[in-house]
Formats: C-alpha cells, sequence, structure tokens
C-alpha cells in the first residue's frame, strides 16, 4: 500500500461523521446528529486513523518510532483540514438545497 493509497484512507475516515447520520456509521439516532457528537466521532475516528497507521509503520520498517507532543498536534490538524469536504458539504451544501 503506497502512502497516497493511506492519506486516500484516512480523507475517506475523516469525513465519515460529516456524511453519516449514523452514529459511527452504525447505530441510528433518533435525532439528527449534533455538531459535538460529530467532533468526538471525528476524534475517535482519528485514534482509529493512528492505529492503522501504526500498524502499516510496524508492517514496513518493523519498529515503531516514537513521537512527540507535536507530531499529534500536527497530523490532528491535518485530518481536520481532510474532513473539511465534510463539513462543507453538511453545512453548506446541504443547506443551499434547502
Amino acid at each position: 500500500m503506497s502512502a497516497t493509497t493511506l492519506i486516500l484512507l484516512f480523507f475517506i475516515i475523516a469525513n465519515l461523521p460529516w456524511l453519516s447520520d449514523r452514529l459511527f456509521c452504525i447505530y441510528p439516532l433518533k435525532t439528527t446528529k449534533r455538531v459535538s457528537i460529530r467532533l468526538a466521532e471525528m476524534l475517535v475516528f482519528y485514534i482509529v486513523s493512528l492505529l492503522i497507521a501504526i500498524a502499516f509503520e510496524l508492517k514496513f520498517s518493523g519498529e515503531i518510532y516514537p513521537q512527540a507532543w507535536e507530531f499529534f498536534t500536527v497530523t490532528f490538524c491535518l485530518f481536520l483540514v481532510l474532513a473539511v469536504p465534510g463539513v462543507v458539504y453538511r453545512y453548506q451544501w446541504l443547506a443551499m438545497k434547502k
């Protein structure tokens, strides 16, 4: 798996909370999801994406390089940037259709 494929996978994972009205894309809710729930889902999906990245790093290099807090801050910000298309779709495009 190439780095481009991994980034595309993270792009899809980052947009899941904004594209689905189900909790973690599995459990249906009786009301619409609030922004706080979507952000909490995004945090969980970020942790899942980190676990995927660690698995690939372990598979291809044989060891996990230790990271400091700066790495996690930057990767979380990049994860937020990857989620922008989902936010725009949810709050701007769907609002225009109404």
